[in-house]
């Protein structure tokens, strides 16, 4: 039996959405972003040499039809990848009213969002007082910090001393629809932290906020640092997605990284977490000894989370071409009758105004079906596609492009 293998590389966008006019950073338009032309273009012209130099290496993606996907997402060259495609490719479209995780995710698994996400104004404070009352009173503290717009990296640097000193956890949000608190492993509790985000995750969700996000961290003043015991919590998917579908048919579902919390395990058999060096382990591993009929589906975050919203090209452009040189083990294990599918859930050009996701198609690119050019697809497609090369039955609104 086959098996399929989904890999979202978060954030890693083609460009030419037809609605990033209606998406902002700041108060620019997303109209333009492109994350991977952007990117290979600033490596051409030696913009993006700390840590690596010279023109974006990904030859074994771009064999696969990388450069292809973006050129027939957004017109846009990628400098240096220009490869005839021996693979799969095509650009995804999606129609869900966001930029973020979830939108992305459920969308390419069958389910487009049916609502608008609540997202919390760039104000100071930025939440209303009935939550963080009952923030302070979950959390047993006598306040809250932050309760503003923040980058995660920078309010535990502003106010992790805070911290320390009153105990209170760290609330803030971004330009998504999150809450996300921050608080200190040791001093606060890693199990403390995550217990308060499970019992606020059912009044935010009501609210139709896509995720509380435990941020927790370590360290001192001058030196703190975020772990990687993040956890999602996320509101469920409204209908079953390509998770249920496969796992209704008898197959087996494991989730690599933090698809277990987008899905909130729905569907999910197994989950394994880490470091994106940690993960491209497992999945290796997947890639042996995964069974018939079995779908992986991955989520290699760190190009948007630590990259992206930083705005650092030349890091980005570093963790594309390391991804990339590890393709070659993933494709090596690949069997016949297999599938493995690259696409991303969203954008996150590092050249980009603001520090916030752009509204892009997702490059979709693939191995084991030989040659083939899908032009351009829904998102939707992409789990009605990896349903059909299972042999299960589809319930979303997708059609198969294999």
């Amino acid at each position: 039996m086959p098996r399929a293998f989904l890999v979202v590389l978060d954030s890693v966008g083609a460009g030419g959405a037809p609605d990033a006019r209606k998406f902002f950073n700041g108060d620019v338009p997303d109209t333009g972003a492109n994350t991977l032309a952007h990117i290979a273009q600033a490596c051409a012209v030696g913009e993006a040499e700390e840590g690596r130099s010279g023109p974006l290496r990904m030859p074994h993606l771009d064999a696969l039809g990388l450069s292809a996907s973006v050129k027939l997402a957004s017109g846009e060259d990628m400098p240096g990848l220009a490869a005839d495609p021996e693979g799969l490719w095509g650009a995804a479209t999606e129609v869900s009213k966001g930029k973020d995780t979830p939108s992305g995710h459920w969308e390419m698994a069958g389910v487009p969002v049916p609502w608008d996400w609540t997202y919390f104004p760039k104000t100071t404070p930025a939440f209303p007082e009935d939550l963080t009352a009952l923030t302070a009173r979950l959390a047993g503290t006598e306040g809250i910090l932050g309760n503003c717009h923040a980058s995660g990296t920078l309010i535990i640097d502003e106010l992790g001393e805070e911290h320390l000193r009153t105990g209170w956890p760290i609330c803030y949000t971004s330009v998504d629809s999150v809450f996300q608190i921050a608080a200190h492993e040791d001093a606060f509790g890693l199990d403390r932290l995550l217990t308060l985000c499970r019992d606020l995750a059912p009044t935010l969700h009501e609210m139709k906020v896509g995720r509380v996000i435990a941020r927790p961290f370590v360290g001192r003043p001058g030196d703190f640092t975020r772990t990687p015991n993040r956890k999602d919590f996320a509101i469920a998917p409204p209908s079953p997605t390509l998770c249920d579908w496969v796992s209704g048919a008898g197959g087996t579902v494991h989730a690599v990284g933090k698809i277990g919390d987008i899905f909130s395990m729905q569907g999910i058999d197994d989950v394994v977490k880490g470091t994106d060096a940690d993960l491209m382990e497992h999945m290796v591993r997947l890639t042996q000894v995964a069974g018939d009929g079995s779908l992986t589906f991955a989520n290699f975050v760190e190009f948007d989370s630590v990259y992206g919203h930083r705005r650092d090209v030349s890091g980005y452009a570093r963790a594309l071409e390391w991804f990339a040189v590890h393709v070659t083990r993933l494709l090596a294990n690949m069997g016949a009758g297999d599938l493995i599918l690259f696409t991303a859930d969203h954008g996150n050009d590092p050249t980009w105004v603001g520090t916030d996701h752009t509204r892009e198609r997702a490059p979709v690119v693939g191995h084991g079906v030989g040659r083939k050019a899908v032009g351009q697809v829904g998102f939707v497609d992409i789990a009605a596609s990896v349903a059909a090369h299972l042999g299960v039955p589809s319930a979303g609104p997708g059609r198969s492009f294999l």
